[in-house]
């Protein structure tokens, strides 16, 4: 039975979204629009501090947009997908060993590289198309009661009948719900990352595909270059990376040979090497939901374990959160439905999180060695690599793939040639 006042939003309700990311905006789009097709006038109102608008603001994501993001956009968003702000398309990968390299070209669609301030500045632009109301500031506080949230901001406090969290992992707002709510952030890897201008001729002969590396020093689990329009945009991750180890993985030698013109200091760009540091979810944040509260995208940590598709599984999320809202309530009961919504990707961070083990024990004890020889002859193992590496696919079929018998045998093969020519 739905308690009072906690049913689905009707006339004259007012939702409050904190964030004006891809999953905030998502957010708002949805209930305006739905809510709109229902015949019932919502109030949605975004609060984002961050003046995207410009490029004022660094975003610490690497800003690789994978599919079906285009199609989420276009499709369930009703806003054209900014193809004209795109930087590269995203061709392939090469995955870096210490001692080895294999290309991994995918059969699917490009993923897009963006500048992820002009990204998010694009769709934060295009929500008032819609009668989505945009607040400049930030969150002070926030009180619960049973009719309604206050909402306090460093301008105005607002009153909101449902709250959407999607603040990312930004501390401040996760430490106002923590003690609001209860909410508990999701476990983290942090990451530093900067971007390095080469030459023209340093970046034809850089090509389309993102180096990814494994790299011997056991505190980096991954690092990666991404070619961009006129940069790379370079980063590393792990439990607690910062710009000692960044600086590490720059002087590698595997690293080096990949970044165009590095060691001559006449060709460095003047924001050149600048490091921004984040971090992004790495499973589940808890207590997401419950009466007049929902959290979207990394501040629920409901993304693609290990790495990947950050963008879209924030705007996956944040439409979902929107039709349980408009169609099922805003009660803890209610937002249960949010829950089973995301199964694909709930169901999917066991696998990711397994890979992501495999991976760090394969790079530290020579086993990916073998495995990226294996795949040098084995279709379907290259075919999990690159599934691994770009996120395309859910990690239990990968997983799948890569553990069939005539896998298996394949990596045995190349463990047996790999520990022979030790």
């Amino acid at each position: 039975m739905t308690q009072p006042g906690l049913g689905p939003l009707q006339d004259g309700t007012t939702a409050v979204v904190i964030g004006g990311g891809p999953g905030g905006t998502a957010a708002a789009i949805t209930l305006r629009r739905e809510a709109q097709r229902l015949g019932r006038n919502i109030r949605v109102v975004i609060i984002e501090e961050k003046h995207f608008a410009g490029e004022r603001q660094h975003n610490q994501c690497a800003g690789v947009l994978s599919p079906p993001v285009a199609e989420l956009i276009t499709d369930e968003l009703g806003v054209k997908f900014p193809f004209h702000l795109s930087q590269n398309e995203i061709t392939g990968y090469v995955l870096h060993t210490p001692h080895r390299q294999i290309v991994l070209d995918g059969e699917t669609e490009p993923s897009i590289a963006f500048r992820r301030v002009q990204f998010d500045a694009y769709m934060l632009a295009a929500v008032e198309q819609y009668g989505v109301e945009v607040a400049d500031g930030r969150v002070t506080d926030l009180e619960f009661h049973d009719d309604q949230v206050i909402v306090y901001t460093n301008s105005l406090p607002l009153q909101a009948d449902v709250v959407i969290g999607a603040f990312g992992m930004d501390e401040g707002a996760a430490m106002l719900f923590a003690r609001a709510v209860g909410y508990r952030p999701p476990p983290a890897l942090s990451s530093v990352v900067t971007k390095y201008h080469p030459s023209e001729a340093g970046m034809a002969s850089f090509g389309q595909r993102i180096h990814a590396f494994l790299p011997p020093n056991p505190h980096i689990e991954f690092g990666a270059i991404t070619p961009k329009a006129n940069h790379l945009t370079i980063n590393i991750a792990g439990m607690a990376v910062d710009v000692h180890l960044m600086e590490s993985f720059l002087a590698t030698p595997g690293v080096r040979a990949n970044l165009p013109d590095l060691d001559n200091p006449e060709n460095r760009h003047s924001r050149d090497l600048r490091f921004f540091k984040g971090r992004f979810p790495r499973g589940l944040a808890r207590n997401i939901s419950g009466n007049r509260f929902i959290m979207v995208g990394d501040a629920a940590g409901l993304v693609r374990a290990f790495k990947g598709k950050g963008v879209t599984s924030a705007i996956q999320t944040g439409i979902r959160a929107a039709q349980v809202i408009l169609h099922e309530g805003i009660s803890g009961l209610a937002f249960e439905q949010y829950r089973i919504a995301n199964q694909d990707i709930i169901r999917d961070l066991p696998y990711g999180q397994a890979m992501r083990l495999l991976t760090i024990i394969a790079a530290r004890t020579r086993l990916m060695e073998a495995a990226v020889l294996a795949a040098e002859r084995d279709p379907h193992l290259r075919r999990a690599l690159f599934d691994s590496v770009s996120a395309h696919r859910a990690y239990r079929d990968v997983v799948r793939e890569a553990f069939t018998p005539a896998s298996m045998k394949s990596l045995l093969a190349g463990f047996i040639r790999t520990f022979r020519n030790q």
